[in-house]
């Protein structure tokens, strides 16, 4: 007798599983000479996944996009969760949708000012430059690496309207302290949550406290879909805005596949279109096609039911290297939590003390010869990089005047002298799930013998 569809996908199935699990066993048998900064954990889930996902052919979001954006909300205790092609996609579809029509008086206008800090990721503020605004630059605490709360208010003018940072590699900014300053501000805050997927602050997950949250699916990240992120949020207006910048502009929220959700498909009237012209072809944002495959929800949709044993890897990871660096604080600056934040570490920050008797600069090609994987803390003051320089940005440093970013000098650069700090002695190492404890005893024992060769 034939087999059925149903038997046949039930088998191929399965062989990928095995097929998963025989290499990942070579894997562990095969021997590390590289720790590496970061990295995934797939297994065998993942591929069973995709191959049910291709046997579909649905190509685009489907059934495993549905079902990871629900459980994906429902995990953070959201109302909404839409996916996108990359973090970096999320940040542009957050920070479009506070521009959006849909908001009404509340959207944020070209020339308005959002609040951010120099020393993180360019596609933090890159949203804010591609959106007509401005950015104002605020100096980052040098042990969470997060903005100087303390240094907020002063830079606030009559323009600002927003607050868009990133939880510095899984290590919560002050939200208590963020939330109270945007209260008091009426401003919008963009919780950049990229690299803090699971992290909590007072038992809320990061990206739920402020209006919207922002997430990265990256290989490096806490879970990944290959490419892929998500924007979270509980404001119905901001998830259409979202919908909408995500999918072409259009003004039509139905998913792919399906047909006049709204009911109303052939029956209202659109700007200057004739009356019933189709909703799923009106327009109503500068939008973009940030959508994912379903092949990456469904390879997303088993790492999440990985997520809470991925973040406990983590956060013992860290607490190894805790504990095996206490004794170097004579020369290193070691990552200080707050007592509210629970971090998900996405990396481990170290800083080399300014009277150390040796460099970043010399410390790290040590690691990377000796197979330690090592990152920056992405751009450093990003004031300095060539982004700035070589385009017409209107900024603001601090409770500066705004300025054209080629007319930035070193002037300006040394206002934020904890970015110029984490620029010059700042890099991290790795702890995701794909080390080990060993790695982490390896990674210890090898910034020790470093320390102790330049201090003998």
């Amino acid at each position: 007798m034939a087999k059925t569809k149903e038997q046949i996908r039930a088998e191929m199935k399965k062989l990928a599983a095995e097929y998963a699990d025989l290499d990942r066993q070579e894997k562990l048998n095969t021997e590390k000479k590289y720790i590496p900064a970061s990295g995934k954990n797939l297994g065998a889930e993942e591929l069973a996944n995709m191959i049910d996902a291709s046997l579909d052919m649905w190509l685009t979001a489907g059934r495993f996009n549905n079902e990871f954006e629900k459980s994906f909300a429902n995990k953070l205790g959201e109302k909404y969760a839409m996916t996108c092609n990359s973090g970096s996609s999320a940040n542009l579809l957050a920070m479009s949708a506070l521009t959006s029509p849909i908001l009404g008086k509340d959207a944020l206008k070209k020339g308005d000012e959002v609040i951010s800090v120099a020393a993180g990721f360019p596609t933090t503020v890159t949203p804010i430059i591609q959106n007509g605004l401005v950015p104002v630059f605020v100096d980052s605490e040098i042990g969470t690496y997060n903005i100087k709360i303390e240094d907020i208010e002063p830079a606030i003018s009559p323009k600002t309207r927003a607050i868009f940072l990133a939880h510095t590699l899984g290590n919560m900014y002050d939200m208590d302290a963020i939330m109270d300053i945007a209260a008091r501000h009426n401003l919008f805050v963009i919780e950049d949550s990229c690299d803090a997927l699971g992290a909590k602050w007072n038992d809320k997950y990061a990206g739920t406290i402020g209006n919207i949250g922002t997430f990265s699916f990256y290989p490096a990240h806490h879970i990944t879909m290959g490419e892929g992120g998500a924007v979270i949020t509980n404001n119905p207006k901001i998830r259409k805005a979202v919908l909408s910048f995500r999918d072409w502009g259009r003004d039509c929220y139905c998913n792919p596949g399906t047909d006049n959700t709204c009911h109303k498909r052939f029956d209202l009237q659109y700007g200057a279109l004739p009356h019933g012209y189709d909703h799923k072809y009106v327009y109503s944002n500068i939008g973009y096609n940030l959508k994912v495959t379903d092949w990456q929800a469904a390879i997303g949709l088993a790492q999440l039911g990985k997520l809470d044993s991925f973040l406990d890897m983590r956060r013992k990871n860290a607490e190894v290297l805790n504990k095996n660096l206490a004794d170097l604080q004579d020369y290193l600056i070691l990552p200080k939590i707050a007592d509210k934040c629970t971090p998900s570490w996405f990396g481990y920050l170290i800083s080399v003390k300014p009277e150390a008797p040796f460099t970043k600069q010399e410390m790290v090609p040590y690691l990377e010869q000796n197979g330690i994987g090592t990152r920056n803390l992405f751009a450093g003051n990003i004031l300095r990089q060539p982004i700035l320089k070589n385009n017409d940005v209107a900024v603001r440093v601090g409770n500066g005047p705004v300025q054209n970013s080629r007319d930035l000098t070193e002037a300006d650069y040394v206002k934020l002298p904890g970015a110029d700090f984490i620029m010059h002695n700042t890099f991290w190492v790795g702890v995701a799930q794909n080390n080990t404890t060993q790695d982490m005893e390896k990674t210890s024992s090898v910034i020790h013998d470093f320390i102790n060769q330049k201090t003998r």
